[in-house]
């Protein structure tokens, strides 16, 4: 069902007021020294509920993400990206401590960008190699504090909902840390809202995230990082739907 221009709107504000719902106390836990991981876990899991009952998505998960996930170790959920509301559907759909492994311009986001700072996303500065390099370091740190991270390795939403070129730096932070890597399959939040578009959002729909067997990146090394990088594609592309 095709949304009104009045119901996107109010879909809008009221998906911002629920993220500063999240965001301000999470902001405010850090500046007290009160700030605890398993908090903004159920923050960020209502947040992402709140975004799909607005548009009155109901999320199908397909697949279980515990299956042979190793204890201990390091892991990193990697998926397409065609929506914004990917986000909200993974979180629903994974266990764990999980982060977005973003782009260094959504921390300047007044009030948001210091809510992901305060949650413990992890930034990287893809215009800078010396300091993406020490983005990648936190990264491994966060991963060893026992979060895991969600990495969409086209580096950028589509905006045709088809796969766009890979990037190579999730995958090598993969063999560098020993990673397990979960690939996934996002089907339908695309129709929820398209890129670059405020007012065209679609209600009642049933989006699907296909959680896939777990790639664990100790059998690849650096020189066979091409390697993996075309099995993870083949992985998502099955399990989005795009084959």
């Amino acid at each position: 069902m095709q949304g009104t221009r009045l119901q996107a709107l109010s879909i809008l504000l009221r998906s911002v007021a629920a993220t500063l719902r999240i965001t301000i106390p999470t902001v405010l836990d850090v500046y007290r020294g009160t700030y605890r991981r398993e908090t903004a876990d159920r923050r960020l899991r209502w947040w992402s509920s709140r975004l799909l009952d607005l548009v009155r998505a109901r999320c199908v998960v397909v697949g279980d993400p515990g299956v042979a996930l190793p204890h201990g170790r390091p892991l990193i959920v990697m998926s397409n990206h065609s929506s914004l509301y990917d986000i909200p559907l993974l979180f629903v759909a994974m266990p764990g401590s999980m982060r977005m492994l973003t782009k260094k311009e959504l921390f300047r986001v007044p009030i948001w960008g210091r809510g992901l700072a305060a949650g413990e996303f992890v930034s990287i500065d893809r215009h800078d190699h010396a300091q993406a390099l020490k983005d990648l370091d936190a990264a491994r740190e966060k991963m060893a504090s026992g979060i895991s991270l969600w990495i969409a390795p086209e580096g950028t939403r589509s905006r045709d909902g088809k796969l766009g070129e890979f990037k190579k730096g999730g995958v090598m932070l993969a063999i560098q840390t020993g990673a397990t890597i979960v690939p996934v399959g996002i089907r339908g939040a695309h129709e929820i809202l398209p890129p670059k578009t405020f007012f065209n959002v679609r209600l009642d729909l049933a989006p699907e995230v296909h959680i896939g067997a777990p790639l664990d990146a100790c059998d690849y090394t650096l020189e066979r990082r091409d390697e993996l990088l075309a099995v993870i594609r083949e992985r998502i592309t099955e399990l989005a739907g795009l084959k």
